[in-house]
């Protein structure tokens, strides 16, 4: 009974605690916006990220990608909330030759970014 509680106060508070923040990942997404949009589809420094999620990797054609992600792409690489995720985490490690020079964000971010990502559709 005690063991019951307990694990419907911890998945009531987990679910609670983990949902994910559009407004946070706003401005977890202000690191981005130096070489991303998302409120046009045209290029920057980097691609656009509006639609990002559900879309194909590397299909804008309007901004050079390297060969590593446009063979990801062409391989079938759709940026769902998973894929994101894990690039997000270590593009280097998704994509090894990736162009993208960033370092990857903490697990806790993640979410909320990819949360504004999907509030930017096409």
């Amino acid at each position: 009974m005690l063991r019951t509680i307990v694990w419907a106060i911890t998945a009531a508070v987990a679910g609670s605690s983990f949902a994910a923040d559009v407004d946070r990942g706003a401005r977890i997404f202000r690191a981005c916006s130096s070489c991303h949009i998302v409120d046009d589809t045209r290029t920057t420094f980097g691609p656009s990220l509006k639609g990002v999620v559900g879309r194909r990797a590397a299909i804008m054609d309007d901004y050079v990608y390297s060969p590593a992600l446009k063979k990801a792409g062409e391989d079938g690489l759709v940026w769902n909330e998973h894929e994101l995720a894990e690039f997000l985490a270590s593009p280097s490690r998704k994509i090894p030759g990736t162009k993208m020079r960033f370092w990857g964000l903490w697990s806790f971010e993640i979410d909320d970014l990819i949360a504004f990502l999907k509030a930017n559709p096409l």
